[in-house]
C-alpha cells in the first residue's frame, strides 16, 4: 500500500517562507510528483510537477515564487515557497504517480497540509 506524507505548512506571515515536504512509502518506483492546492471555496489547482526524469512545470501564479525539488536518493519531493501571499491560503496536497505489483501504476494523495499566510 502506497502513502503519501505532508508536512511543513503553518502560519506565516506575507513575504514569508516556508519548505513542505511530501514523503512516499510503499513504493520504490515513483513516477511523478505533484503539488496541488485548494484555497477555501475554490477548486484543487496545479502547483508544480516534478517527473522522474526531472521535468519540472510550475501553475502561473506561482512561477519565480515556488521550488520544487527533490532529495536524491529517498522518496521525498520539497516544495519551497517564497514570497508567500494571503492568497496562497490554501491547503496543499501532494499526489504521487507509483508503481506497485498489485496495483501497477496509480495515483495516490497525501491528507494534505494547511498554508495561512495572514498578517
Amino acid at each position: 500500500q502506497v502513502q503519501v506524507m505532508e508536512s511543513g505548512g503553518g502560519l506565516m506571515q506575507p513575504g514569508g517562507s516556508l519548505r513542505l515536504s511530501c514523503a512516499a512509502s510503499g513504493s520504490t518506483i515513483l513516477n511523478i510528483w505533484e503539488w496541488y492546492r485548494q484555497p477555501p471555496g475554490k477548486e484543487r489547482e496545479l502547483v508544480a510537477r516534478i517527473t522522474r526524469n526531472g521535468m519540472i512545470t510550475y501553475g502561473d501564479s506561482v512561477k519565480g515564487r515556488f521550488t520544487i525539488y527533490r532529495e536524491l536518493g529517498t522518496n521525498t519531493v520539497y516544495l519551497e515557497t517564497n514570497d508567500l501571499q494571503p492568497e496562497d491560503t490554501a491547503i496543499f496536497y501532494c499526489r504521487i504517480n507509483a508503481y506497485t505489483p498489485a496495483t501497477g501504476y496509480q495515483y495516490y494523495w497525501g491528507q494534505g497540509t494547511q498554508v495561512t499566510v495572514s498578517s
